[in-house]
């Protein structure tokens, strides 16, 4: 997985984190390049930012192998083994760790300013950096917040070799890594842009950060944990409304997918932008997905989609539409279809309308069926039913995707798509 830049990975980054929104977490980024990331990520989840200072120690005459790091609270974390195989006198590492003592004060100083760090006591705390090396840095950190009272510690990047990670869950509760390639040499090969961030950037996101988001923002949308009534099933769900939101968004997510979907998540956090509000959550309990079959089977998932929308309708007055991807946008159709329905608009991603059968001519909602330009099967199969459809519909194909939309820029496009069909037929009703 190649990232465009810092900001590019932050966004991504924070769609993997997602699950962790319901439990009040403090982002930390370690400087300097992970601030960037973790911005992204604190603003994501509406969650306070703060830095955390840790600085890796490196062996004279060889300053980029580490052989330990240091953090505030005067955690120390050494690699023993690279100690021995240095060679180096005790001394000399001393005057290293002395020094970097040194620059790590100076360094929260510069960077924090006259604000108090941030209170981690009982909270959940994610840890960011732009990548991991060897680990050890990261390692420091984790047992920094560990040391100021967090309850639980998540330590996420975008990349890092196996090894790396396979150690660092040792030393977190929990690692988030979306890219884990074994040709793995330097963080900066998996960046398009990496440009040294400088201590003034560091500085000015901090300040933004603790400013608080504008309102209207995705951090202002925070979404929160729900219990949805699905005609007397409980199904976990998250429900995000901007300020001033005028409608609502339920996603129906697709075979072996949930409402912890990265890609279902990253096009919500469009329309949240859009000030539009959306509901994520499970169409299957965790024993019924482990039968695949369920996930094909469409009328049930309509039914239970039905029953999710009375439940929505109760808790919020507004406008309904209905995003569906692949099999999800089957259970869309169908449950659209019902006579008592009152969907405002519907939004197909990569979908199955062919499983939706005779139920597509009475679809009345407007209807978007966006199809990958390489998902050949999948569009046909979109073509046959777009002719079946008697409501307004429209089908896109987006240039060069495949079915999960992987390809850059793919999915930026299906949001920005699905955005403007809710945004024109959602907030006229």
């Amino acid at each position: 997985m190649l990232f465009t830049h810092r900001t590019d990975a932050g966004e991504r980054l924070a769609e993997a984190l997602r699950h962790l929104q319901g439990e009040d977490p403090v982002v930390l980024g370690l400087p300097r390049g992970g601030v960037p990331v973790a911005f992204q990520v604190a603003r994501v989840l509406g969650a306070p930012l703060d830095v955390i200072v840790v600085r890796k120690l490196g062996v004279p005459y060889h300053r980029e192998l580490g052989f330990g790091a240091i953090g505030e609270g005067g955690v120390r974390v050494i690699s023993e083994d690279i100690v021995r195989s240095s060679r180096v006198e005790q001394a000399d590492l001393d005057a290293v760790e002395h020094a970097e003592e040194a620059e790590l004060a100076r360094q929260a100083r510069r960077f924090r300013g006259d604000r108090p760090r941030a209170a981690l006591d009982g909270r959940t705390v994610i840890v960011v950096d732009d990548g991991i090396a060897t680990g050890a840095t990261a390692a420091a950190a984790c047992e920094v917040v560990r040391a100021q009272g967090a309850a639980r510690v998540v330590l996420a990047v975008p990349v890092a070799p196996p090894d790396a990670v396979a150690w660092l869950r040792g030393e977190a509760d929990e690692v988030v890594c979306l890219s884990t390639p074994r040709a793995f040499r330097a963080v900066g090969e998996w960046y398009q842009d990496f440009s040294q961030t400088p201590d003034e950037e560091v500085v000015s996101l901090l300040a933004q950060a603790a400013a608080g988001p504008a309102p209207g923002s995705a951090a202002a949308a925070r979404s929160a944990p729900v219990e949805v009534d699905a005609g007397g099933l409980v199904l976990a769900g998250d429900l995000a409304l901007p300020e001033g939101a005028g409608a609502v968004v339920m996603f129906a997510h697709g075979s072996g997918s949930s409402r912890r979907s990265p890609r279902n998540r990253a096009v919500a956090s469009d329309l949240n932008r859009a000030r539009l509000g959306t509901l994520l959550f499970d169409l299957l309990t965790p024993a019924e997905e482990a039968d695949r079959a369920n996930v094909f089977d469409i009328e049930p998932l309509a039914g239970r989609l039905a029953d999710a929308t009375r439940w929505l309708r109760r808790q919020v007055p507004l406008p309904i539409g209905y995003f569906g991807a692949s099999t999800g946008a089957a259970a869309a159709l169908w449950a659209a279809a019902d006579a008592d329905a009152d969907i405002g608009a519907v939004v197909s991603r990569g979908g199955r309308p062919d499983l939706a059968g005779p139920r597509l001519a009475g679809v009345r909602a407007p209807t978007l069926l966006i199809v990958g330009a390489r998902d050949t099967t999948v569009l046909d199969l979109n073509r046959a039913a777009q002719r079946e459809l008697r409501c307004e519909n429209r089908l896109e194909i987006v240039p060069g995707a495949t079915h999960l939309f992987e390809e850059p820029g793919a999915l930026d496009e299906v949001a920005a798509l699905a955005r403007d069909w809710f945004a024109r037929h959602l907030e006229a009703r």
